[in-house]
């Protein structure tokens, strides 16, 4: 089987989509015989292989090039070379990782060639709209945003083959809204690389973290959706409370990595380190923590919180997010509003807990039900049905008028 990931949810210092397409290759290097091609922006255009791994890089415009800390996340403009690639390809199932215009690019490559196409939903991107209407323009602006949001992604993922959703919660409400072709699949954690490792002293000397403080640690991007500056609030909360007993480990890299040195010359206890791509040495930091923070409110899964998990660390954060169901252990301990007071106070609440117990069980209960394994043999059922049962959805297929006509106002929300 030939297999096709379309996204532009990538890029060098990319978190969760990255991650699974990394093992979704990986995957099909070492379980199976199939070929795996993957569509993304890049710097230049070209191809590269490596044994059954084709990757395909289109030259991109970066988003946010006038940064001073960019993301490196990239538009790509010409979906024309798009076409041609997979047309060139001929995959026999196309997966598309966003909901932008590249979406339809990929929805018209498989009428052309009469392939399954399924999206995968890895972003509640409305949440993103909602939160710039609420701030600009009110309760008003939010609802007609939400509708038009709503109706858009009815239109586009009812028109995949099947819309693949990272958790139960997230699969319903698209399924309320009129999404009926939804199907869960819980991403899952490389249980080899991220598991419980004994107590060793000298580990947080290597790393460069102190012995003596109560290390606090976040992973992921630094961007605005992640809620950065409400965690570095709480930071400087605990820090005025309890000086000289805790320190902020930040792994990660974003935009919002100007916002740093100010937390850490108030506090002197913060530390950062770009994004880390290597399993096994990301979960060292794992290992070097205490507790685990993530501030995310508009999650749609997590996975670094099941990685800290599986590792053995348990995880702080604000409840009412899709991640919810993804805490194994102390989800009654979470902040249950989004103020930097409130999770300052729910990060001393886990402090008189028993933190080793907590994430032994975290680490078995992760272990026991999320695997890459598991994920990616049931995602090949559903690839192979597809390909069993023909391509229905894609019969009705029409351009959505307003990616045509404007695909950039189609761009931005939630690149997990």
């Amino acid at each position: 089987m030939k297999i096709c990931d379309v996204t532009q949810f990538y890029s060098p210092v990319s978190g969760g989509v990255k991650r699974y397409i990394s093992e979704k290759r990986r995957h099909v290097v070492e379980h199976t015989c199939d070929e795996h091609h993957l569509i993304v922006p890049g710097n230049e255009t070209r191809y590269e292989r490596e044994g059954r791994l084709h990757l395909h890089t289109i030259r991109s415009p970066r988003l946010d090039f006038f940064s001073r800390y960019p993301s490196r996340y990239r538009l790509i403009l010409n979906t024309r070379l798009v076409l041609d690639l997979l047309d060139e390809i001929r995959p026999d199932v196309i997966e598309s990782g966003d909901p932008y215009h590249l979406a339809w690019t990929a929805l018209r490559a498989g009428h052309q060639l009469h392939a399954p196409v399924f999206g995968f939903y890895h972003s509640h991107f409305p949440e993103a709209y909602l939160r710039t209407a609420l701030k600009y323009g009110g309760s008003w602006l939010r609802d007609a945003v939400l509708s038009y949001a709503q109706d858009y992604i009815v239109r586009l993922y009812s028109l995949f083959n099947t819309t693949l959703v990272p958790s139960e919660h997230l699969r319903q409400v698209l399924y309320g809204w009129g999404v009926t072709n939804t199907v869960t699949l819980n991403l899952g954690v490389d249980t080899k690389a991220f598991r419980p490792v004994s107590s060793d002293d000298t580990l947080r000397d290597e790393l460069g973290l102190p012995r003596d403080k109560k290390i606090l640690l976040y992973v992921g991007r630094l961007s605005p959706e992640k809620n950065i500056e409400m965690l570095l609030a709480a930071f400087e909360v605990l820090h005025a409370r309890h000086p000289n007993t805790y320190h902020l480990v930040i792994v990660g890299d974003g935009p919002l990595r100007r916002v740093l040195p100010a937390t850490r010359h108030r506090t002197g206890a913060l530390t950062w380190r770009s994004y880390i791509q290597d399993n096994d040495l990301l979960a060292r930091y794992y290992h070097a923590a205490d507790l685990f923070i993530h501030p995310g409110v508009c999650e749609t899964f997590g996975l670094v919180v099941l990685e800290a998990q599986a590792c053995g660390l348990p995880c702080v954060g604000i409840r009412g997010s899709f991640m919810d169901a993804n805490i194994m252990v102390g989800i009654d301990q979470w902040a249950k509003r989004n103020e930097p007071v409130d999770l300052a106070n729910a990060i001393e609440r886990f402090e008189k807990l028993d933190l080793a117990a907590l994430g032994v069980e975290a680490s078995r209960l992760v272990h026991a039900r999320f695997s890459w394994d598991k994920v990616f043999t049931r995602q090949w059922d559903l690839y192979t049905r597809a390909r069993l049962h023909g391509t229905e959805a894609l019969h009705s297929y029409q351009p959505h008028p307003l990616s045509a006509r404007n695909p950039i106002l189609l761009t931005g929300g939630d690149l997990s």
